[in-house]
């Protein structure tokens, strides 16, 4: 048996995130921290409209940004 765990979740999405924008995920996730207060699809919306980021890509950065507040 192979004791490499596939990654699910918002992280399935980063290695192509990180391709398609040039950027390590630590910048997004720092550029999505200076927007707290927003609600989260109003920070989806910002990476798309600022960025260029496509709605998928937005929604699992902050969707992990979330997630990561929680733990």
């Amino acid at each position: 048996m192979s004791t490499d765990k596939k990654v699910k979740g918002p992280a399935s999405y980063f290695p192509s995130i990180e391709e398609k924008y040039g950027h390590p995920i630590d910048y997004w996730l720092n550029l999505i921290k200076e927007k707290e207060g927003m609600k989260h699809m109003e920070i989806v919306n910002w990476l798309k409209s600022e960025h260029s980021v496509g709605h998928g890509h937005a929604n699992a950065l902050v969707a992990y940004h979330r997630a990561q507040k929680q733990d």
